[in-house]
Protein backbone atom coordinates (compact mmCIF):
# COMPACT_ATOMS: atom_id res chain seq x y z
CA UNK A 1 0.00 0.00 0.00
CA UNK A 2 2.76 2.43 0.72
CA UNK A 3 4.51 1.69 -2.95
CA UNK A 4 1.28 2.38 -4.66
CA UNK A 5 1.21 5.48 -2.67
CA UNK A 6 4.70 6.48 -3.34
CA UNK A 7 3.63 6.64 -7.10
CA UNK A 8 1.47 9.45 -6.79
CA UNK A 9 -2.42 10.67 -7.67
CA UNK A 10 -0.58 11.13 -11.15
CA UNK A 11 0.19 7.75 -11.71
CA UNK A 12 -2.61 6.50 -10.23
CA UNK A 13 -4.46 8.31 -12.20
CA UNK A 14 -2.37 6.87 -15.29
CA UNK A 15 -3.24 3.58 -14.42
CA UNK A 16 -7.00 3.76 -14.29
CA UNK A 17 -9.25 2.75 -17.09
CA UNK A 18 -9.78 5.19 -19.95
CA UNK A 19 -13.58 5.44 -19.23
CA UNK A 20 -12.88 5.89 -15.87
CA UNK A 21 -10.36 8.73 -16.02
CA UNK A 22 -13.34 10.24 -18.54
CA UNK A 23 -15.92 10.21 -15.61
CA UNK A 24 -13.12 11.31 -13.21
CA UNK A 25 -12.28 14.23 -15.69
CA UNK A 26 -15.59 15.35 -16.06
CA UNK A 27 -16.51 15.17 -12.28
CA UNK A 28 -13.21 17.00 -11.88
CA UNK A 29 -14.74 19.63 -14.35
CA UNK A 30 -18.05 20.25 -13.36
CA UNK A 31 -16.81 20.72 -9.63
CA UNK A 32 -14.35 23.55 -10.42
CA UNK A 33 -17.20 25.19 -12.45
CA UNK A 34 -19.73 24.45 -9.48
CA UNK A 35 -17.40 25.85 -7.36
CA UNK A 36 -16.42 28.51 -8.94
CA UNK A 37 -20.34 29.46 -9.68
CA UNK A 38 -20.88 28.74 -5.58
CA UNK A 39 -18.34 31.00 -4.61
CA UNK A 40 -19.16 34.02 -7.30
CA UNK A 41 -22.84 33.72 -5.92
CA UNK A 42 -22.24 33.65 -2.42
CA UNK A 43 -19.89 36.67 -2.39
CA UNK A 44 -22.26 38.66 -4.65
CA UNK A 45 -25.56 37.46 -2.56
CA UNK A 46 -23.49 38.77 0.82
CA UNK A 47 -22.77 41.81 -1.32
CA UNK A 48 -26.19 42.43 -2.15
CA UNK A 49 -27.29 42.13 1.35
CA UNK A 50 -24.57 44.30 2.64
CA UNK A 51 -25.45 47.37 0.01
CA UNK A 52 -29.24 46.45 1.22
CA UNK A 53 -28.34 47.16 4.90
CA UNK A 54 -26.86 50.72 4.53
CA UNK A 55 -29.26 51.54 2.15
CA UNK A 56 -32.18 51.00 4.82
CA UNK A 57 -29.79 52.53 7.60
CA UNK A 58 -28.79 55.78 5.52
CA UNK A 59 -32.88 55.39 4.62
CA UNK A 60 -34.46 55.03 8.30
CA UNK A 61 -34.59 58.08 10.34
CA UNK A 62 -36.25 57.33 13.60
CA UNK A 63 -38.85 60.52 14.32
CA UNK A 64 -37.24 63.66 16.39
CA UNK A 65 -40.06 62.87 19.13
CA UNK A 66 -38.68 59.22 19.55
CA UNK A 67 -35.25 60.86 20.44
CA UNK A 68 -36.43 63.59 22.16
CA UNK A 69 -38.61 60.73 24.43
CA UNK A 70 -35.40 58.34 24.53
CA UNK A 71 -33.24 61.36 26.24
CA UNK A 72 -35.56 62.57 28.69
CA UNK A 73 -36.29 58.39 30.00
CA UNK A 74 -31.96 58.53 29.58
CA UNK A 75 -32.00 61.86 32.25
CA UNK A 76 -35.08 60.93 34.75
CA UNK A 77 -33.03 57.38 35.23
CA UNK A 78 -35.92 55.47 33.62
CA UNK A 79 -35.26 52.16 30.84
CA UNK A 80 -35.85 53.44 27.32
CA UNK A 81 -39.32 52.91 26.50
CA UNK A 82 -39.36 54.00 22.93
CA UNK A 83 -38.10 51.45 20.24
CA UNK A 84 -37.46 51.16 16.41
CA UNK A 85 -37.36 47.77 15.70
CA UNK A 86 -35.55 46.10 14.12
CA UNK A 87 -32.88 48.98 15.13
CA UNK A 88 -31.22 50.66 17.67
CA UNK A 89 -31.14 53.63 18.27
CA UNK A 90 -28.30 55.22 20.51
CA UNK A 91 -28.06 59.11 20.70
CA UNK A 92 -24.44 60.54 20.92
CA UNK A 93 -23.81 63.81 22.99
CA UNK A 94 -20.59 65.85 22.13
CA UNK A 95 -19.05 64.93 25.88
CA UNK A 96 -19.51 61.29 24.62
CA UNK A 97 -22.26 60.11 26.71
CA UNK A 98 -24.80 57.97 25.37
CA UNK A 99 -28.45 56.57 25.88
CA UNK A 100 -29.59 53.38 23.99
CA UNK A 101 -33.18 52.61 23.44
CA UNK A 102 -33.53 48.84 25.48
CA UNK A 103 -30.33 47.34 23.34
CA UNK A 104 -26.97 46.60 24.54
CA UNK A 105 -24.91 50.37 24.05
CA UNK A 106 -22.73 50.50 20.78
CA UNK A 107 -19.62 51.56 21.56
CA UNK A 108 -18.81 55.19 20.34
CA UNK A 109 -15.76 55.61 18.61
CA UNK A 110 -14.11 59.35 17.39
CA UNK A 111 -15.93 59.55 13.75
CA UNK A 112 -19.63 59.32 15.92
CA UNK A 113 -18.55 62.23 18.22
CA UNK A 114 -17.30 64.07 15.09
CA UNK A 115 -20.53 63.66 13.94
CA UNK A 116 -22.02 65.25 17.28
CA UNK A 117 -20.19 68.21 17.14
CA UNK A 118 -20.76 68.86 13.36
CA UNK A 119 -17.69 67.79 11.92
CA UNK A 120 -18.67 65.21 10.04
CA UNK A 121 -22.05 65.10 8.44
CA UNK A 122 -22.35 61.11 8.33
CA UNK A 123 -20.34 58.08 9.15
CA UNK A 124 -21.26 54.32 8.16
CA UNK A 125 -19.17 51.78 9.96
CA UNK A 126 -19.44 48.16 11.47
CA UNK A 127 -19.12 48.22 15.37
CA UNK A 128 -19.43 45.22 18.07
CA UNK A 129 -21.79 46.01 21.00
CA UNK A 130 -21.89 45.31 24.42
CA UNK A 131 -23.35 41.75 23.91
CA UNK A 132 -20.65 40.76 21.48
CA UNK A 133 -23.16 41.44 18.59
CA UNK A 134 -21.43 42.61 15.27
CA UNK A 135 -23.66 45.45 14.34
CA UNK A 136 -23.65 48.07 11.02
CA UNK A 137 -23.77 51.65 12.75
CA UNK A 138 -25.25 54.92 11.06
CA UNK A 139 -24.41 57.76 12.41
CA UNK A 140 -25.95 61.10 11.42
CA UNK A 141 -26.26 64.38 13.60
CA UNK A 142 -29.69 65.56 14.81
CA UNK A 143 -31.96 68.31 13.80
CA UNK A 144 -31.62 70.82 16.22
CA UNK A 145 -28.76 72.71 17.83
CA UNK A 146 -25.12 70.85 17.57
CA UNK A 147 -23.63 68.91 19.94
CA UNK A 148 -25.50 65.75 19.33
CA UNK A 149 -26.39 62.76 17.27
CA UNK A 150 -28.08 59.53 16.47
CA UNK A 151 -26.57 56.34 15.47
CA UNK A 152 -28.55 54.09 14.34
CA UNK A 153 -27.43 50.34 14.27
CA UNK A 154 -29.17 46.69 12.56
CA UNK A 155 -27.46 43.29 13.40
CA UNK A 156 -25.47 41.56 10.79
CA UNK A 157 -26.68 38.34 12.27
CA UNK A 158 -29.25 38.43 9.76
CA UNK A 159 -27.20 38.66 6.61
CA UNK A 160 -24.97 35.85 8.45
CA UNK A 161 -28.18 33.83 9.02
CA UNK A 162 -29.63 34.45 5.20
CA UNK A 163 -25.87 33.64 4.37
CA UNK A 164 -24.84 30.04 6.13
CA UNK A 165 -28.45 29.23 4.95
CA UNK A 166 -27.24 30.08 1.21
CA UNK A 167 -23.87 28.42 2.05
CA UNK A 168 -25.59 25.10 2.94
CA UNK A 169 -27.78 25.02 -0.31
CA UNK A 170 -25.16 25.51 -2.50
CA UNK A 171 -22.78 22.73 -0.99
CA UNK A 172 -25.91 20.78 -1.47
CA UNK A 173 -26.47 21.71 -4.92
CA UNK A 174 -23.09 21.57 -6.04
CA UNK A 175 -22.60 18.04 -4.30
CA UNK A 176 -25.18 16.50 -6.00
CA UNK A 177 -24.03 18.16 -9.21
CA UNK A 178 -20.78 16.86 -8.98
CA UNK A 179 -22.33 13.22 -8.44
CA UNK A 180 -24.37 13.74 -11.42
CA UNK A 181 -21.77 14.86 -13.62
CA UNK A 182 -19.57 11.75 -12.59
CA UNK A 183 -22.58 9.15 -13.43
CA UNK A 184 -23.07 11.12 -16.60
CA UNK A 185 -19.59 11.16 -17.48
CA UNK A 186 -19.08 7.97 -16.47
CA UNK A 187 -22.21 6.86 -18.98
CA UNK A 188 -21.36 9.04 -21.87
CA UNK A 189 -17.62 7.72 -21.70
CA UNK A 190 -19.40 4.32 -21.57
CA UNK A 191 -21.59 5.00 -24.68
CA UNK A 192 -18.84 6.93 -26.22
CA UNK A 193 -16.53 4.15 -26.30
CA UNK A 194 -17.94 1.96 -27.21
CA UNK A 195 -16.31 1.71 -30.65
CA UNK A 196 -13.32 1.32 -29.44
CA UNK A 197 -14.36 -1.69 -27.57
CA UNK A 198 -15.59 -2.93 -30.77
CA UNK A 199 -12.38 -2.50 -32.43
CA UNK A 200 -10.20 -3.25 -29.50
CA UNK A 201 -12.30 -6.56 -29.64
CA UNK A 202 -12.27 -7.04 -33.71
CA UNK A 203 -8.21 -6.40 -33.09
CA UNK A 204 -7.75 -8.97 -30.43
CA UNK A 205 -9.38 -11.23 -32.76
CA UNK A 206 -7.27 -10.83 -35.66
CA UNK A 207 -4.33 -11.28 -33.46
CA UNK A 208 -5.72 -14.47 -32.01
CA UNK A 209 -7.14 -16.03 -35.27
CA UNK A 210 -5.39 -14.07 -37.96
CA UNK A 211 -8.94 -14.26 -39.15
CA UNK A 212 -8.48 -10.92 -41.21
CA UNK A 213 -12.17 -11.20 -42.96
CA UNK A 214 -13.47 -9.51 -39.68
CA UNK A 215 -14.99 -5.66 -40.24
CA UNK A 216 -16.31 -3.79 -37.90
CA UNK A 217 -19.43 -1.45 -38.73
CA UNK A 218 -19.23 2.02 -39.59
CA UNK A 219 -21.41 4.54 -38.27
CA UNK A 220 -21.00 8.53 -38.53
CA UNK A 221 -18.77 10.63 -39.83
CA UNK A 222 -16.81 11.12 -36.85
CA UNK A 223 -13.05 10.06 -35.55
CA UNK A 224 -14.72 6.67 -34.53
CA UNK A 225 -15.95 6.07 -37.86
CA UNK A 226 -12.36 6.97 -39.49
CA UNK A 227 -10.38 4.50 -37.16
CA UNK A 228 -13.55 1.87 -37.81
CA UNK A 229 -13.22 2.66 -42.03
CA UNK A 230 -9.02 2.89 -41.68
CA UNK A 231 -9.04 -0.56 -39.54
CA UNK A 232 -11.50 -1.67 -42.07
CA UNK A 233 -9.01 -0.66 -45.14
CA UNK A 234 -6.20 -2.17 -42.96
CA UNK A 235 -7.05 -5.72 -42.59
CA UNK A 236 -9.00 -5.48 -46.42
CA UNK A 237 -5.23 -4.76 -47.55
CA UNK A 238 -3.76 -7.42 -45.18
CA UNK A 239 -6.33 -10.02 -46.63
CA UNK A 240 -5.98 -9.34 -50.27
CA UNK A 241 -1.85 -9.10 -49.55
CA UNK A 242 -2.49 -12.59 -47.94
CA UNK A 243 -3.83 -13.91 -50.86
CA UNK A 244 -1.53 -12.32 -52.93
CA UNK A 245 1.33 -14.16 -51.53
CA UNK A 246 -0.55 -18.00 -51.00
CA UNK A 247 -1.40 -17.23 -54.70
CA UNK A 248 2.53 -16.29 -55.78
CA UNK A 249 4.10 -18.81 -53.72
CA UNK A 250 1.25 -21.67 -55.06
CA UNK A 251 1.77 -20.35 -58.90
CA UNK A 252 5.95 -20.26 -58.28
CA UNK A 253 5.70 -23.70 -57.04
CA UNK A 254 4.05 -24.96 -59.96
CA UNK A 255 5.99 -22.94 -61.89
CA UNK A 256 9.43 -24.26 -60.38
CA UNK A 257 7.96 -27.73 -60.46
CA UNK A 258 8.60 -28.95 -64.13
CA UNK A 259 12.23 -27.11 -64.62
CA UNK A 260 12.87 -28.65 -61.82
CA UNK A 261 11.79 -31.93 -62.13
CA UNK A 262 13.17 -31.93 -66.01
CA UNK A 263 16.70 -30.77 -64.58
CA UNK A 264 16.69 -33.65 -62.13
CA UNK A 265 15.72 -36.35 -64.84
CA UNK A 266 18.18 -35.12 -66.84
CA UNK A 267 21.23 -34.68 -64.08
CA UNK A 268 19.91 -38.78 -63.06
CA UNK A 269 20.72 -39.59 -66.30
CA UNK A 270 23.72 -38.68 -66.09
CA UNK A 271 25.01 -39.87 -62.42
CA UNK A 272 23.22 -42.87 -63.53
CA UNK A 273 25.86 -43.07 -66.82
CA UNK A 274 29.11 -42.51 -64.32
CA UNK A 275 28.18 -44.85 -61.81
CA UNK A 276 27.14 -47.62 -64.20
CA UNK A 277 30.42 -46.98 -66.42
CA UNK A 278 27.72 -46.94 -69.68
CA UNK A 279 28.82 -43.77 -71.78
CA UNK A 280 26.20 -41.45 -73.04
CA UNK A 281 26.67 -41.34 -76.86
CA UNK A 282 28.13 -37.70 -77.61
CA UNK A 283 25.14 -36.15 -79.84
CA UNK A 284 23.25 -37.35 -76.96
CA UNK A 285 24.89 -35.85 -73.99
CA UNK A 286 25.61 -33.22 -76.05
CA UNK A 287 21.97 -32.33 -76.25
CA UNK A 288 21.50 -33.26 -72.76
CA UNK A 289 23.87 -31.08 -71.55
CA UNK A 290 22.26 -28.10 -73.71
CA UNK A 291 19.49 -29.29 -71.97
CA UNK A 292 20.21 -28.74 -68.51
CA UNK A 293 22.06 -25.30 -69.69
CA UNK A 294 18.42 -24.35 -70.80
CA UNK A 295 16.47 -25.22 -67.64
CA UNK A 296 19.11 -23.72 -65.31
CA UNK A 297 19.05 -20.69 -67.10
CA UNK A 298 15.09 -21.13 -67.31
CA UNK A 299 15.25 -21.44 -63.22
CA UNK A 300 17.68 -18.31 -63.10
CA UNK A 301 15.20 -16.30 -65.04
CA UNK A 302 12.57 -17.31 -63.13
CA UNK A 303 13.99 -16.91 -59.92
CA UNK A 304 14.85 -13.28 -60.77
CA UNK A 305 11.66 -12.86 -62.00
CA UNK A 306 9.89 -14.01 -58.35
CA UNK A 307 12.80 -11.64 -56.38
CA UNK A 308 10.96 -8.42 -58.60
CA UNK A 309 7.73 -9.34 -58.06
CA UNK A 310 8.11 -10.21 -54.30
CA UNK A 311 9.03 -6.51 -53.22
CA UNK A 312 5.91 -4.82 -52.30
CA UNK A 313 4.66 -2.60 -54.45
CA UNK A 314 4.91 0.80 -52.83
CA UNK A 315 8.77 0.18 -52.60
CA UNK A 316 10.68 1.14 -55.86
CA UNK A 317 13.60 -1.01 -57.04
CA UNK A 318 16.07 1.78 -56.49
CA UNK A 319 16.54 6.01 -56.79
CA UNK A 320 14.80 7.35 -59.35
CA UNK A 321 16.61 9.39 -61.98
CA UNK A 322 16.71 11.69 -64.83
CA UNK A 323 17.55 8.97 -67.04
CA UNK A 324 17.58 8.80 -71.64
CA UNK A 325 14.67 6.80 -72.75
CA UNK A 326 15.92 6.30 -75.89
CA UNK A 327 18.96 5.30 -74.66
CA UNK A 328 18.01 2.39 -72.78
CA UNK A 329 15.86 1.62 -75.37
CA UNK A 330 18.81 1.15 -77.88
CA UNK A 331 20.49 -0.93 -74.66
CA UNK A 332 17.48 -3.24 -74.78
CA UNK A 333 17.48 -3.87 -78.30
CA UNK A 334 21.19 -4.58 -78.62
CA UNK A 335 20.25 -7.20 -76.40
CA UNK A 336 16.66 -8.38 -77.97
CA UNK A 337 19.05 -8.12 -81.50
CA UNK A 338 21.58 -11.21 -79.98
CA UNK A 339 18.28 -13.00 -79.20
CA UNK A 340 16.16 -13.22 -82.30
CA UNK A 341 19.43 -12.81 -84.94
CA UNK A 342 17.25 -14.03 -87.63
CA UNK A 343 14.46 -10.99 -87.13
CA UNK A 344 15.05 -7.65 -88.30
CA UNK A 345 14.32 -4.40 -86.53
CA UNK A 346 13.09 -1.48 -87.77
CA UNK A 347 13.57 1.71 -85.43
CA UNK A 348 12.53 5.14 -84.88
CA UNK A 349 13.64 6.56 -81.93
CA UNK A 350 13.14 10.44 -80.64
CA UNK A 351 14.82 11.59 -77.72
CA UNK A 352 12.99 11.17 -74.50
CA UNK A 353 14.16 12.09 -70.72
CA UNK A 354 12.14 10.15 -68.22
CA UNK A 355 12.08 9.72 -64.25
CA UNK A 356 12.85 6.12 -63.55
CA UNK A 357 15.47 3.85 -62.44
CA UNK A 358 17.54 2.64 -64.99
CA UNK A 359 18.08 -0.86 -64.27
CA UNK A 360 14.26 -1.45 -63.94
CA UNK A 361 13.26 0.22 -67.18
CA UNK A 362 16.08 -1.46 -69.23
CA UNK A 363 14.91 -4.95 -67.60
CA UNK A 364 10.97 -3.54 -68.50
CA UNK A 365 12.00 -2.71 -71.84
CA UNK A 366 14.00 -6.37 -72.28
CA UNK A 367 10.42 -8.52 -71.36
CA UNK A 368 8.48 -6.17 -74.02
CA UNK A 369 11.36 -6.92 -76.87
CA UNK A 370 11.58 -10.46 -75.74
CA UNK A 371 7.83 -10.78 -76.24
CA UNK A 372 7.91 -9.76 -79.88
CA UNK A 373 11.49 -11.83 -80.50
CA UNK A 374 9.38 -15.13 -78.81
CA UNK A 375 6.40 -14.51 -80.99
CA UNK A 376 7.61 -13.16 -84.36
CA UNK A 377 7.96 -15.75 -87.24
CA UNK A 378 11.13 -16.61 -88.72
CA UNK A 379 13.10 -13.78 -90.73
CA UNK A 380 10.20 -11.53 -89.27
CA UNK A 381 10.13 -8.23 -88.69
CA UNK A 382 9.98 -5.97 -85.16
CA UNK A 383 8.97 -2.58 -85.58
CA UNK A 384 10.20 -0.28 -82.66
CA UNK A 385 8.94 3.33 -82.65
CA UNK A 386 9.68 6.55 -79.87
CA UNK A 387 8.07 9.76 -80.43
CA UNK A 388 7.37 12.17 -77.81
CA UNK A 389 7.46 9.58 -74.67
CA UNK A 390 5.16 6.73 -76.83
CA UNK A 391 7.19 3.94 -76.87
CA UNK A 392 5.20 1.06 -79.66
CA UNK A 393 6.55 -2.35 -80.10
CA UNK A 394 4.92 -4.14 -83.34
CA UNK A 395 5.34 -8.09 -84.12
CA UNK A 396 3.82 -9.98 -86.58
CA UNK A 397 3.34 -13.52 -84.63
CA UNK A 398 -0.19 -15.00 -84.14
CA UNK A 399 -1.02 -11.80 -81.83
CA UNK A 400 -3.46 -12.02 -78.79
CA UNK A 401 -6.90 -13.33 -79.00
CA UNK A 402 -9.59 -10.30 -77.49
CA UNK A 403 -10.46 -12.84 -74.47
CA UNK A 404 -6.95 -13.20 -73.40
CA UNK A 405 -6.28 -9.31 -73.46
CA UNK A 406 -7.43 -8.81 -69.86
CA UNK A 407 -4.95 -11.41 -68.02
CA UNK A 408 -1.90 -10.11 -70.13
CA UNK A 409 -0.16 -8.67 -67.16
CA UNK A 410 -1.48 -11.19 -64.70
CA UNK A 411 1.36 -13.17 -62.51
CA UNK A 412 2.25 -16.38 -64.10
CA UNK A 413 -0.81 -16.14 -66.62
CA UNK A 414 0.53 -17.62 -70.31
CA UNK A 415 -1.94 -18.01 -73.67
CA UNK A 416 -2.05 -21.43 -74.49
CA UNK A 417 -0.30 -20.86 -77.41
CA UNK A 418 2.32 -19.72 -75.97
CA UNK A 419 2.28 -22.36 -72.86
CA UNK A 420 4.70 -24.87 -75.39
CA UNK A 421 7.58 -21.79 -75.60
CA UNK A 422 9.83 -20.75 -72.89
CA UNK A 423 9.50 -18.46 -70.12
CA UNK A 424 7.41 -17.67 -66.73
CA UNK A 425 4.25 -15.89 -67.23
CA UNK A 426 5.77 -13.10 -64.98
CA UNK A 427 7.79 -10.75 -67.78
CA UNK A 428 4.53 -8.42 -68.74
CA UNK A 429 4.06 -8.65 -64.79
CA UNK A 430 7.21 -6.74 -64.23
CA UNK A 431 6.82 -4.50 -67.10
CA UNK A 432 3.10 -3.04 -65.79
CA UNK A 433 4.80 -2.43 -62.26
CA UNK A 434 7.74 -0.48 -63.86
CA UNK A 435 6.14 1.24 -66.03
CA UNK A 436 3.03 2.23 -63.15
CA UNK A 437 5.91 2.98 -60.21
CA UNK A 438 7.32 5.43 -63.20
CA UNK A 439 4.45 7.25 -63.55
CA UNK A 440 3.67 5.81 -66.88
CA UNK A 441 0.78 3.66 -68.66
CA UNK A 442 1.19 0.55 -70.98
CA UNK A 443 -1.69 -1.55 -73.03
CA UNK A 444 -1.56 -4.23 -75.85
CA UNK A 445 -3.65 -4.55 -78.29
CA UNK A 446 -4.21 -6.27 -81.53
CA UNK A 447 -2.10 -4.70 -84.43
CA UNK A 448 -3.78 -4.54 -87.96
CA UNK A 449 -2.69 -6.98 -90.10
CA UNK A 450 -1.90 -9.20 -87.64
CA UNK A 451 0.64 -9.44 -84.67
CA UNK A 452 0.24 -7.84 -81.11
CA UNK A 453 0.94 -3.75 -80.60
CA UNK A 454 2.69 -2.80 -77.37
CA UNK A 455 1.79 0.71 -76.54
CA UNK A 456 4.11 2.46 -73.44
CA UNK A 457 3.67 5.81 -72.47
CA UNK A 458 5.99 7.46 -69.54
CA UNK A 459 5.80 11.13 -68.63
CA UNK A 460 8.98 13.22 -69.60
CA UNK A 461 10.56 15.94 -71.90
CA UNK A 462 12.32 15.95 -75.05
CA UNK A 463 15.30 17.22 -73.03
CA UNK A 464 16.72 16.84 -70.18
CA UNK A 465 16.19 19.38 -66.90
CA UNK A 466 19.29 21.43 -66.81
CA UNK A 467 20.32 20.26 -63.20
CA UNK A 468 20.97 16.97 -65.12
CA UNK A 469 21.89 18.23 -68.49
CA UNK A 470 25.50 17.91 -69.16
Amino acid sequence: MKGRDARGPLAWFRSRPLRSRLALLTAFAVAVAVAAVSAACWFVTRAQLAAELDASLRNVRPDSGVVTELLSDCRQGRKPASTVEPYTVQVVLANGAVCTSGQAPLPVGSEDLQVARGELAYVLHTVTDADGREMRVSTYPQDGPPGMAVSLARSLSEIDNSMSTLRWVLLLVSGIGVVGAGAAGLWVARTGLEPVDRLTGAVEHVAATEDLTVRIPVEGEDEIARLSRSFNAMTAALATSRDRQARLIADAGHELRTPLTSLRTNVELLARSEETGRAIPAEDRRALMASVKAQMTELASLIGDLQELARPDTARPGPLEVVPFHTILRSALDRARLRGPELTFTTDLAPWYVRAEPAALERALVNVLDNAVKFSPPRGTVEVSLMRGELTVRDHGPGIAPDELPHVFDRFWRSPSARSLPGSGLGLSIVARTVQQAGGTVALAPAEGGGTLVTLRLPGAPTPPPETAP
